[in-house]
């Protein structure tokens, strides 16, 4: 009997791949960005990108980032990929569970991360530390006892024929 393969991915790999495979669904030109909701047994619960409401067409809504109308800049429309995962879950509680996501969540994600109950953050990204939003997150975060958890790249390179 032949024995089972070694080189075979992490669970870390595997969610914080599926994270950024969410992320290439996202239409936004400037940032994309991907979330998975994994329950304590390794099990995928939800999964969300950046992007606008169901039902707000993303050829009608503005994906500027700048203008100086800012009913034509896209944050007042975009609902950012940590809310969707969130909001997509329909099974009931997400108490306990750990959120992979590629950016670094803003203060805005992080309450509803708190608030949903989830317990832990594996992010990739953190290119906007230095940012108040961010500096809030963190803040919140971690008084709510929410562990944050830097991905570790493992420099293994995973490539999907479509």
């Amino acid at each position: 009997m032949g024995e089972k393969r070694t080189d075979y991915i992490s669970w870390d790999e595997y969610f914080m791949g599926v994270a950024y495979l969410a992320a290439m669904r996202s239409k936004d030109p400037g940032t994309q960005v991907g979330a998975c909701i994994v329950s304590a047994a390794n099990k995928i619960l939800s999964i969300g990108y950046n992007g606008f409401p169901t039902g707000c067409s993303d050829d009608e809504f503005p994906w500027n980032r700048v203008n100086e109308n800012p009913l034509e800049n896209k944050y007042f429309y975009s609902t950012h990929s940590e809310l969707n995962a969130i909001l997509n879950y329909r099974g009931g509680s997400l108490e306990g569970c750990k959120m992979y996501v590629t950016l670094f969540p803003c203060n805005e994600c992080a309450k509803a991360i708190i608030q949903s109950g989830i317990t832990s953050v594996v992010y990739d990204c953190d290119k906007y530390a230095d940012t108040p939003s961010v500096q809030a997150s963190k803040r919140m975060l971690q008084t709510a006892g929410v562990k944050l958890i830097p991905y570790q790249r493992t420099g293994r390179s995973i490539t999907i024929q479509l």
